[in-house]
């Protein structure tokens, strides 16, 4: 082990691999999700034996699969409901038994999540594993079978090549960045033909070593797979593209299948995507292919009262649709407080003024709030300017920030604080459930519109364009609507809860499509007037 923590997450995780009945990692909160115990105690689809494993009879992945075939009701998450769906043909396929109907609750997610697994990703960190596990294997399992340490320390050498050419090309850590838009994309191409290079010697060794052990064996699909999968994007990278890099990235869009290919850089690593911008035309294939039932819930499903948006994302195009509204007296619970004079959400003090207009809320109330922004770099310029208004007014409330600590970890400081003021981005909009009195106010900064220069976002936009289509009106503003209505929705969550709501966005007001925006939120009672916002806050039982 290449540390003591490392020896202790072992001991760790041996001990509770002795008691557990279910294997689930997150119930061994004593290690973290990123500790580097984890790739070398765990399997993957890439290192499964499946029925060869000698511990099969033992393992806890395929005691849940004889559970959930044995089951009539089967209770999963989204990731592994779209895993059983897409990888069919793998290892542990038919994870899930075969059902009549199906039922998804918080069903927005459902086009975002058929995007991740109906796409193909690659990164650096994939392909030095495999060199490392065939090094590993070989050494262990094949020593006299090729020169195990030469061959993979040429492919390790050429992956981290290809990362040194990342840069090269302009890539910055952080970055996100569509393939079609890397001007110089074509320098690229030596280190891939490196690698590929590298890992047909890999390929060959491995192959002239079939039959002698298992695990090595299976190392041989996974090689092949890793180059298939290089040997595209070496192709892709290869291809002449004039200098209309949006006519160029056109040819993406053709067929039944579009898609876009961008890449994603970290300090050391990359990944190397291909995403499709129709994920629903893959999620009615996959449909096709197991005739059920579906039942899709959420309290987020529409923009402005229509299914139109969430059908045509989903593929779906004669499904029966039906509203009901809330059960709770929303003009009665909450208030909707739109300030006046803010300044546009473009200008480069907001996040200042985000925090000095809804301090004045925040502390009336006691803390007990929610400020929800849309971008990481708001939070952190939020919560610093927070941070000096208490101190000013020698308010002293808990401030929890994300990226302090795990979200899990968040949410229960804020649940346990009674007083607390939470300041988050996008992932904490939604999927939280916080009743009673220790949250009474949220805080939106802005319209959560998609960043137009993300990669997959631009993409879709220049993809809707091309067929036709509006993309502000049919993607851009449907996707903004359905995720404030989610920041809108932690606010209440049972009939005895009251609160306020404060949207700190001009554009709801100033612009055509606030009025969409507005008639999809609750029917909450609404006032421009900070007293009034106040006085509902601070009214005798106003929780």
């Amino acid at each position: 082990m290449p540390t003591r923590e490392d020896v202790m997450h072992l001991r760790s995780v041996v001990r509770f691999a002795s008691m557990t009945s279910t294997g689930d990692c997150a119930e061994l909160a004593s290690v973290p999700e990123n500790a580097a115990i984890w790739p070398l105690e765990t399997s993957t689809r890439d290192n499964c034996l499946g029925a060869e494993c000698p511990r099969f009879a033992e393992c806890f992945v395929y005691k849940a699969r004889r559970e959930a075939q044995a089951a009539d009701i089967v209770v999963v998450n989204h990731h592994l409901f779209m895993a059983d769906l897409a990888f069919r043909d793998d290892a542990i396929r038919d994870f899930l038994p075969t059902v009549d109907t199906v039922i998804l609750d918080e069903a927005h997610q459902l086009p975002s999540v058929a995007a991740d697994f109906f796409g193909t990703s690659l990164s650096l960190a994939q392909l030095l594993e495999a060199g490392r596990d065939a090094r590993a294997l070989g050494l262990a399992r094949a020593p006299d079978g090729s020169s195990w340490i030469t061959l993979t320390s040429q492919f390790e050498r050429a992956v981290r090549d290809l990362r040194l050419a990342l840069g090269a090309v302009g890539l910055i850590a952080g970055s996100r960045t569509s393939l079609d838009r890397i001007e110089r994309r074509s320098d690229l191409r030596p280190a891939f033909d490196a690698i590929d290079e590298a890992s047909a010697e890999l390929a060959r060794a491995l192959e002239i070593n079939r039959g002698r052990d298992a695990e090595l064996d299976l190392l041989i699909g996974r090689v092949a797979e890793l180059r298939r999968n290089l040997a595209e994007w070496t192709g892709a990278v290869a291809l002449n593209r004039d200098e209309d890099s949006d006519a160029a990235a056109d040819e993406s869009f053709e067929g039944d299948a579009p898609s876009v290919r961008w890449i994603s850089l970290s300090t050391y690593g990359a990944q190397f995507n291909q995403t499709p911008l129709a994920s629903g035309q893959a999620l009615a294939r996959a449909r096709e292919a197991q005739p059920q039932s579906w039942i899709l819930t959420s309290a987020t499903l529409t923009a402005a009262g229509r299914f139109d948006h969430y059908l045509a994302e989903v593929g779906l195009d004669n499904a029966t649709t039906a509203r009901w509204d809330s059960p709770f007296d929303f003009p009665r619970q909450a208030l909707l407080y739109l300030p006046q004079s803010l300044p546009s959400p473009y200008d480069a003090n907001f996040a200042h003024s985000v925090a000095e207009v809804a301090w004045p809320l925040i502390r009336a109330n006691g803390g007990r709030a929610f400020v929800l922004c849309t971008t990481l770099r708001a939070v952190e310029k939020v919560a610093a300017r927070l941070r000096q208004l208490m101190a000013q007014d020698d308010e002293q409330l808990p401030l929890l920030v994300q990226g302090a600590s795990t979200r899990r970890a968040l949410i229960d400081a804020f649940r346990s604080a009674g007083n607390a003021v939470l300041i988050g981005s996008i992932s904490f909009w939604e999927g939280i459930d916080i009743r009673g009195d220790a949250l009474s106010l949220v805080v939106i900064d802005k319209l959560p519109f998609a960043p137009p220069d993300d990669p997959v976002v631009e993409a879709k936009i220049r993809y809707l364009r091309k067929i036709g289509r509006n993309p502000f009106n049919e993607y851009q503003l449907p996707e903004a609507i359905m995720l404030m209505k989610q920041g809108a929705g932690r606010l209440i969550r049972d009939e005895t809860d009251r609160g306020v709501l404060m949207i700190l966005d001009e554009r709801v007001l100033s612009k055509p499509y606030g009025k969409a925006v507005l008639s999809s939120l609750p029917p909450f009672a609404r006032t421009r007037n900070e007293g009034d916002a106040i006085e509902f806050l601070t009214r005798r039982g106003a929780r």
